[in-house]
This record gives C-alpha cells, sequence and structure tokens, in this order.
C-alpha cells in the first residue's frame, strides 16, 4: 500500500509492475483477506502497526477486483487507464513530438517486443503493454529463480530502458514540465 503510493508518485513503470504483482498474490490466495495478511503481508512488516491499512488496502482490491470480474485475469480499471495515458504518451512521443531519443529506444526494443508478442498470449495488446508484461515475466522468473539466458536479459533490457524512459517522461506530463512543443 504505501509502496504503492511511492512508486505511483516517482516511478510509474515500477507502479504498473508491483499492481500486477499484487493483484497475482491476491489470485493466489484466492482472493482471502485472512490468508494474503498472515502469509504474504505481515512477514513483510517490521511491526504491526501497519496491518490494518494495509488490511484495508488489500480489501478494497478485492473487492474492486471481484467488482471488475478480473478474478482469472486482467487488470483494475485504474491500472488500464494508466496504460492508455501511457499508450498516448507513446504514441505523442513517437508522433507529435517526434522525440529522437525515443524513437531510437522505441526502435532499439521493437524486435523484441513483437518476438515477445509472438511467444505470448498479447496478441491484442499495444506494444508498450506487451513491454510491461514481458518485464513482469521477468520479473515472475527472477522470484521463481529460473535462469534467464543472456540473450534473454539484453532483450529485456532494451524494454526496460524504453519504459524507463516514457515511465519519466509521464512524470513529467503529469507534472507540466514535459514540453510538447520544443524537443
Amino acid at each position: 500500500m504505501h509502496i504503492a503510493q511511492q512508486k505511483l508518485k516517482e516511478n510509474i513503470a515500477e507502479y504498473i509492475l508491483y499492481m500486477y504483482q499484487t493483484e497475482d498474490v491476491i489470485r493466489a490466495y484466492n482472493f482471502d483477506l485472512d490468508a494474503i495478511l498472515e502469509n504474504y503481508v505481515k512477514p513483510q512488516l517490521p511491526d504491526n502497526s501497519f496491518l490494518s491499512q494495509y488490511s484495508k488496502w488489500y480489501s478494497d482490491l478485492i473487492q474492486n477486483m471481484k467488482s471488475q470480474r478480473i478474478e482469472k485475469a486482467g487488470h483494475l480499471h485504474e491500472i488500464n487507464e494508466v496504460m492508455v495515458e501511457i499508450s498516448y504518451l507513446h504514441t505523442t512521443l513517437m508522433n507529435i513530438i517526434k522525440d529522437e531519443k525515443y524513437k531510437t529506444l522505441f526502435e532499439n526494443a521493437l524486435q523484441n517486443i513483437e518476438d515477445f508478442k509472438e511467444k505470448s498470449n498479447l496478441k491484442d495488446k499495444n506494444h508498450i503493454e506487451i513491454a510491461f508484461h514481458a518485464l513482469y515475466m521477468k520479473l515472475l522468473l527472477k522470484l521463481q529463480k529460473k535462469e534467464i539466458s543472456a540473450e534473454s536479459e539484453e532483450a529485456f533490457d532494451t524494454m526496460r530502458v524504453l519504459l524507463a524512459y516514457i515511465a519519466r517522461a509521464y512524470h513529467q506530463m503529469k507534472n507540466g514540465s514535459l514540453d510538447f512543443v520544443n524537443n
């Protein structure tokens, strides 16, 4: 909860990946709030002083996921809305601002994004969403302590750099400091 709020303010890419993980944790514990708190939250807390806040946060997320009918798959509306904003920003950086550095980063990542799209079940997603899902998959592989080949690491890295750049631009856009005229 506090981590999500901090990431939302500081790094939108990390926020999205964190929320993907949180949704999966909720699913893994079958939407059982008590099990989430006991087995997942409590072991990470230095003390129980924040437990009631985490309980409320997870309870709200569980309720939202159920009401939005994403018990098996999918993402919360608020995450999808941020993704739409980032996708619009991608189009803006590419076609309106014509940010040369961003265009180069995108071109460097594009083949890797396309390769991941072919190997995944994400045929209906845009390039930016696919890059986020690829990095989330990398996170899951690391959590499972699975080996990642050097070639895959290189591919993930092109997407990581692309998303880091667009995350920075997103925060600039949100605070009004992104220059849409002079690049």
